[in-house]
């Protein structure tokens, strides 16, 4: 399956029925008296969380979304029948803006959520509305309107508590499939992962916490190089990021600091967001190195780093367990 994040779609309420012009036609009755019925409301377009759905690839294939006209009117003061709403829907995270102004119209992150982008047209009025005392026999009557028209940008923000960043082969795609029944493509050459992974990771108390493997970011990423600034969006989300540093990489520091730096680059509160510093590979380090290096990265972060071989699966358990701290979860 695709993984589409961004879609671009054209949405049109439906417009409203027009009313008519319409005479009762009764013995006794002088000209027969206005009964000419208002048309029915267009059909509203509206845009549904569903937690099914994990892409926007539906919106790739089709980009115009237009709700049903409302009926006219019929004679005896009948209102013609309204629209049923168009409900088009979207996966949970989904945020909605105009393409025009920019503005966020809506942000859709719990399923059956509903935001409404095009209201449907007013019904025109019947000639019964222009009975006066001046006219007896109205022949007015007016036109339904039209619905709204809007061009939307779709942009889709992962929802997951727990974001795993850092430099291509730093290790994301087997810590995540190790800790969760992901199975992310994993090999030995850089932007081996092209989209975002999603696993579910048991906690204590029974539940899942969803965990994302966010694609490698490189220097510039914040600025459009490499395959980070398109993915960058989904940690925005994130209550707690992991920030993995291949321990045996030939500089960890200025692995640690590229990426760093591109959080900052980026902003949107990512360089303020939790997150613990976790050496990776440790299998492939010599212990007298990887103390070494954890001094270092202390040094510079503040924080002591947790070691861990996703491999080996040593120092998981430890990991999981800062997790859950820094989540509150018991």
């Amino acid at each position: 399956m695709q993984f589409i994040d961004q879609a671009r779609i054209a949405v049109r309420g439906g417009r409203g029925g027009d009313g008519i012009v319409a005479f009762r036609r009764e013995k006794y009755v002088p000209a027969g008296g206005p009964s000419g019925g208002d048309g029915g409301r267009g059909g509203d377009v509206l845009l549904v969380a569903d937690a099914n759905l994990q892409t926007l690839l539906d919106f790739k294939y089709r980009r115009l979304f237009a709700a049903e006209d409302g009926r006219r009117g019929g004679p005896n003061r009948a209102t013609g029948a309204s629209a049923a709403a168009l409900r088009i829907r979207v996966p949970c995270g989904t945020e909605v803006r105009d393409r025009r102004t920019g503005i966020l119209l809506g942000d859709l992150t719990r399923p059956g959520e509903e935001v409404l982008v095009a209201a449907g047209g007013r019904g025109g009025l019947g000639n019964a509305h222009y009975l006066s005392n001046r006219n007896r026999a109205p022949e007015k009557f007016t036109e339904g309107k039209d619905g709204e028209a809007w061009d939307l940008e779709l942009e889709l923000k992962l929802l997951a508590e727990v974001g795993i960043i850092g430099l291509p082969n730093a290790g994301k795609s087997t810590l995540i499939a190790v800790l969760s029944a992901a199975r992310p493509k994993i090999a030995d050459y850089p932007f081996t992962t092209l989209v975002p992974n999603l696993g579910v990771v048991r906690r204590p108390s029974g539940d899942g916490t969803v965990f994302a493997d966010i694609p490698g970011l490189i220097a510039g990423a914040a600025l459009g190089a490499g395959l980070g600034h398109d993915f960058l969006r989904h940690i925005q989300r994130t209550r707690l990021l992991i920030h993995l540093v291949d321990a045996a990489a030939e500089d960890p520091l200025g692995d640690l600091t590229i990426v760093e730096r591109e959080l900052a680059a980026y902003g949107h509160g990512l360089p303020e967001r939790p997150r613990l510093v976790v050496l990776s590979k440790k299998e492939l380090c010599e212990q007298n190195r990887l103390e070494q290096v954890v001094t270092k990265v202390a040094e510079l972060t503040g924080q002591v780093p947790l070691t861990i071989s996703a491999a080996t699966s040593e120092g998981l358990e430890a990991l999981l367990a800062a997790v859950w701290k820094q989540l509150g979860i018991v």
